[in-house]
């Protein structure tokens, strides 16, 4: 095992605790202390907008440190010095906690930092091996992920409690100081780490390929696959004017959404043309591309189910009756954002018996659990934990009682989800991503869950509609259990669509051979 892993695996693991301390009381926050300017029934709604704009930012930045790191400074000195910036965000959480503009502008710097450092952290750890202990790899990877959920528990359970007993600035000061640690950490092993630099422009890279198909033109032919990309483009530009009434975050978003789908359509339509003046092994690389983008954006309905749970899911919390156990005589309640550790307990959990006992058992049963069939039940599971949410919520509405302790069932069925899609979806990136073009797709997977996030902004926004409003009033449903129904009927949808699809993709096998020579 390289010497240097220590560094990287205590970094993350601070990082992490980091990360998901600020994140799961961001909303709880808001609504109890930073929106009280605002009238009371406006406040969850508010928070929502905060906390999904603040996860656009997270998993928009990746293809800003990506770039970075591969085209200027290399991964080591772009992860250090975003790292400061990331430090620098949760100071101002800490510090400006009666102040909107200074709190919103470290949820900007956390988003820049964290986004920045998402792609490369775990691409550095592969840089530490070589073909002599490639083994190790793997090893490190599920420490890696162990750490994630362990760090995410623990942060899930203890930063609640110090925002309800010790305020805002010691409850976003004690991720802050994580975040110090995590980068001195990752410092002190400088002079151990293996240092990839950074690789020169390709000629042959995916933007590249897909603009040669875009302009190139054949005698006899017309260039539609232009066109339809040219319709993206003004779509796009249609978008960003209407940022006036959308927001921009909700129109820059659906101007990029725009672009990457029409442009897809309008390259593979021409694909072919850029053969013979770029190689084929590139070519059909934006081919695979292209292909696994479809996969990506019918998964966009998983990741906006699955990152409400620390928004919608806490507002519904806190209308509920908080569990309250006895440890050694005293009395400890907990409060809606705890409910959250449930989600990394469960994650520990069911990979071990996916990995050991269902997948097995289900092999054995003549039922193969490929990617694509996982990732299609993911989806479904997170439908039903919303029908659940959901009818806790009209149960709520008609005045019964209900303790938090019902949201175990939900939590359950999201998570099961969860590591069907976001695990498995990882694994199938690479696997059918050509090497050359893995950084692309990397790039591609955290942009999905940024228009996942982009969905419930757009959901938020249309239920202020007098008009929408007026429908959902019709319905017998109140404005939130309505949307919860709305999104698990979205996710079951895209489950279906999602399902036959994959009867139509042909798997590919794009892992490195052992004969293959690594590449510095």
């Amino acid at each position: 095992m390289p010497r240097q892993i220590p560094y990287i695996v205590g970094t993350e693991g601070c990082e992490r605790f980091s990360f998901y301390g600020m994140r799961n009381i961001l909303t709880p926050f808001l609504i109890s202390t930073l929106l009280l300017f605002m009238p009371l029934a406006e406040r969850a709604g508010e928070a929502k907008h905060v906390f999904h704009t603040f996860v656009i930012g997270v998993y928009f930045f990746p293809l800003l440190g990506g770039w970075l790191a591969d085209r200027f400074f290399g991964k080591y000195d772009t992860i250090f010095w975003l790292s400061l910036v990331y430090c620098a965000g949760h100071a101002c959480l800490a510090f400006f906690e009666d102040s909107l503009k200074g709190f919103y502008f470290g949820l900007f710097l956390i988003a820049f930092g964290s986004g920045g450092i998402k792609p490369l952290i775990s691409s550095f750890v592969g840089d530490q091996f070589d073909q002599t202990n490639k083994n190790k790899a793997k090893v490190v990877y599920d420490v890696f992920y162990w750490m994630i959920n362990f760090g995410s528990f623990f942060a899930s359970l203890l930063m609640p409690y110090f925002l309800s007993r010790h305020g805002a600035a010691v409850a976003f000061g004690i991720p802050g100081a994580l975040m110090f640690v995590a980068t001195i950490v990752f410092w002190l092993g400088r002079k151990k780490y293996i240092h990839v630099p950074p690789a020169p422009p390709d000629p042959d890279s995916f933007t590249r390929v897909a603009r040669t198909a875009l302009l190139a033109h054949k005698p006899g032919q017309a260039r539609t696959g232009l066109a339809v990309a040219l319709f993206g483009v003004a779509g796009a530009v249609a978008s960003l004017a209407m940022a006036p009434q959308w927001g921009f975050v909700i129109a820059a978003c659906t101007a990029l959404v725009l672009l990457l789908a029409f442009g897809g359509i309008g390259t593979s339509m021409q694909l072919e043309r850029a053969r013979g003046l770029h190689p084929d092994v590139a070519v059909d690389g934006v081919r695979a591309v292209l292909r696994i983008l479809i996969v990506f954006a019918l998964v966009t309905p998983f990741h906006s189910l699955f990152d409400q749970k620390a928004s919608t899911w806490i507002v519904q919390a806190n209308s509920m009756i908080p569990p309250t156990i006895n440890i050694f005589g005293s009395e400890f309640s907990f409060v809606a954002a705890q409910m959250q550790a449930l989600n990394p307990l469960l994650v520990m959990i069911l990979i071990p018996f996916n990995n050991l006992v269902l997948y097995p058992a289900l092999r054995k049963m003549g039922v193969e659990p490929t990617p694509l069939r996982r990732m299609t039940t993911g989806i479904v599971f997170s439908a039903l934990s919303w029908i659940v949410i959901g009818t806790l919520q009209v149960q709520m509405d008609g005045g019964t009682p209900t303790s938090m302790l019902w949201q175990v069932l939900p939590y359950a069925l999201l998570t099961f989800g969860e590591v069907l899609v976001a695990a498995t979806g990882l694994e199938f990136a690479y696997s059918q991503s050509p090497p050359s073009m893995k950084g692309v797709i990397m790039a591609f997977w955290f942009l999905s869950i940024t228009v996942g996030s982009l969905w419930v902004l757009i959901v938020n926004a249309s239920i202020k509609n007098d008009a929408v409003l007026s429908n959902i009033g019709a319905s017998g449903f109140s404005v939130i259990a309505f949307q919860m129904y709305f999104f698990a009927g979205f996710a079951f949808v895209a489950a279906a669509v999602f399902g036959w699809y994959a009867t139509r993709y042909k798997m590919m096998d794009n892992y490195r051979s052992d004969a293959a020579p690594a590449k510095a």
